[in-house]
């Protein structure tokens, strides 16, 4: 037979949570200027109180005195056990703390910078052992060695998955905005991957295009299709016949200088010959 049992929650004693003022006393480590007004009281366990109040120094807005105080049974001396600071709802608080490899973002590395690889690496796999990458096992049998790591299936899943959702898969803004048939795997300028990831990811090698040198996936796309956009050969215009309108020309009466009348044609007036 098995008896629950529930803990039982703390009730406040009356004698501790009066004794706002031996908890103020108890603060002896700043100024009493730097100590604010009483914001309540806690019960910790039988006999055990913990008083909060205001934190008025500079740089600790939001943060609390916390002073714990107690008294042994049958006894109404209160006698301070502890105090500390702590953050209230509103205070400022640094970001939790995260080990080096969670806090590093894609683009940290600089210039000279060293980023050293851990052991134990799930996205990569001792060399000696079979890759699953087709690609990579046929490189080590040609050669009789290969890399001490490659990367595992676990890596290369984790990696496609990355590529293709990011800024160079089918879901980009400027693939969404390209014609429907402007996608890479098509395109002339597109360099199939080797190994596992060339049935989906290459590289485009299309100096004008935003993704140049950059791997996409094969239904990624943009403007800059080899087969999108095809220069045609230009077109010589025709020219038009030159028209004469007469009602634009104005009649000129011409004269004949002396002497140039042929001898031939018939006497002019005015006696020239």
């Amino acid at each position: 037979m098995t008896r629950s049992t529930t803990a039982r929650a703390a009730r406040l004693d009356q004698v501790c949570a009066s004794a706002v003022d031996v908890a103020r006393d108890g603060i002896t480590e700043v100024d009493p200027a730097d100590v604010g007004d009483h914001q309540g009281a806690i019960a910790e366990g039988d006999r055990l109180v913990t008083h909060l109040f205001e934190c008025r120094m500079a740089g600790y807005q939001g943060w609390r005195w916390a002073v714990t105080v107690t008294r042994i049974p049958r006894s109404r001396h209160v006698t301070v056990c502890e105090t500390f600071l702590l953050p209230g709802p509103d205070a400022l608080l640094a970001p939790s703390w995260l080990p080096w490899q969670e806090r590093l973002q894609p683009g940290d590395l600089g210039v000279g910078d060293l980023l050293p690889t851990p052991p134990d690496d799930e996205r990569l796999a001792p060399g000696y052992l079979l890759s699953d990458d087709p690609a990579v096992e046929e490189t080590a049998w040609e050669l009789g060695l290969g890399r001490p790591r490659v990367m595992s299936r676990e890596g290369r899943t984790e990696t496609a998955q990355r590529w293709y959702d990011g800024d160079h898969g089918p879901s980009a803004p400027i693939a969404v905005a390209a014609p429907r048939a402007a996608r890479c795997g098509t395109c002339g300028f597109y360099l199939p991957l080797a190994g596992a990831l060339r049935q989906s990811f290459g590289v485009c090698g299309n100096f004008f295009a935003p993704d140049d040198g950059r791997a996409v996936s094969a239904d990624h796309g943009c403007g800059a299709h080899s087969e999108t956009l095809v220069e045609s050969a230009e077109t010589p215009v025709d020219e038009l016949p030159t028209i004469y309108d007469d009602s634009e020309v104005e009649a000129v009466a011409v004269s004949r200088a002396p002497g140039s009348v042929e001898a031939a044609e018939p006497p002019e007036p005015y006696g020239h010959g």
